[in-house]
């Protein structure tokens, strides 16, 4: 699994012109699983972004976590962060898993980030949707299991 960790001000993802889910301060996380994913890989990151402490502290200092906060997450599924760009100019996303394999991981990842206490807003599984938030930093990390 790959996740595009940003620490956001406000987020909220769109589809149609309908709200779906929305957040105030928090992370947006953008979730892309590939074939070889499985629940070990979930339960690490949910636990990983759970604990990332990457919220500034009272002396300026990054070493707070979402929990400590209070904040929320929006979490967006994302094949394309499988994406492989190295021949030619359109991406080959054979590395993303299928839906079929991708949807029940991916809401089993939001249902353990539940578990932790976590607020967890998302958009709609293989829906078109526009996601709108303000990067707060801007703080932008990747996160990966098993590690590249």
């Amino acid at each position: 699994m790959r996740i595009v960790v940003q620490r956001c001000k406000q987020a909220k993802v769109t589809i149609s012109g309908d709200t779906v889910g929305s957040i105030e301060q928090g992370l947006v996380l953008l979730v892309g699983i590939t074939h070889e994913d499985a629940e070990r890989d979930a339960a690490y990151l949910a636990d990983k972004i759970a604990g990332l402490r990457i919220f500034e502290d009272g002396e300026g200092k990054m070493n707070l976590s979402i929990a400590d906060i209070g904040g929320a997450v929006l979490s967006v599924s994302q094949f394309t962060l499988y994406g492989d760009c190295r021949k030619g100019k359109r991406p080959s996303f054979t590395n993303a898993a299928r839906p079929e394999v991708a949807e029940p991981l991916y809401d089993r990842f939001n249902e353990l980030l539940r578990q932790k206490g976590l607020v967890v807003e998302t958009g709609r599984f293989g829906a078109d949707m526009d996601v709108e938030f303000t990067n707060w930093g801007p703080v932008t990390l990747i996160v990966e299991h098993p590690f590249a």
